[in-house]
């Protein structure tokens, strides 16, 4: 089960609304009219068409089944005082003493120009439940890393 905010829920039925309706009639008409060509062994739009074909149902199938195994984060339900899903989290790497932001959300939603971290990686992983304060250690590619926690904005 995969937890989604109501924005990027919407934004992937949107995105699927899109292929089902405007994307697979236009590679089907294409399809369609390639076909009428003739020879199909050397028919290079055909082959093109195929390909659009085959990748449209595959990211169609794709977001079908993160919608269905997915649900909206109900923001009310989010703890106010610990680290959870959507939280707003500023912490200090206190090896470089460098402080960074992310907000914590799902894999579906990671994005971390725009500063939002997976709960799934090893640092969002860490700082799941941990309140303003803690010090946590983790895990990183490069060795381990302490973190401490600076603010925690709890989800909108």
């Amino acid at each position: 089960m995969d937890y989604l905010s109501k924005e990027r829920y919407d934004e992937i039925a949107g995105e699927l609304k899109n292929l089902i309706e405007v994307e697979y009639p236009r590679i089907r008409e294409e399809l369609s009219e390639a076909r009428a060509q003739g020879d199909l062994s050397e028919n290079f739009e055909y082959r093109a068409a195929r390909r659009a074909q085959a990748k449209t149902i595959s990211r169609i199938n794709y977001l079908r089944k993160v919608l269905q195994y997915s649900r909206i984060i109900d923001t009310k339900a989010l703890p106010k005082d610990r680290i959870s899903l959507l939280s707003k989290v500023k912490f200090t790497n206190l090896s470089s003493n460098s402080q960074m932001c992310y907000t914590i959300v799902s894999h579906h939603e990671m994005k971390l120009e725009e500063g939002k971290m997976s709960c799934n990686s090893p640092i969002g992983k860490a700082l799941m439940g941990k309140m303003v304060g803690d010090i946590v250690d983790v895990q990183v590619p490069a060795g381990c890393i302490k973190l401490r926690i600076d603010e925690v904005v709890p989800g909108v």
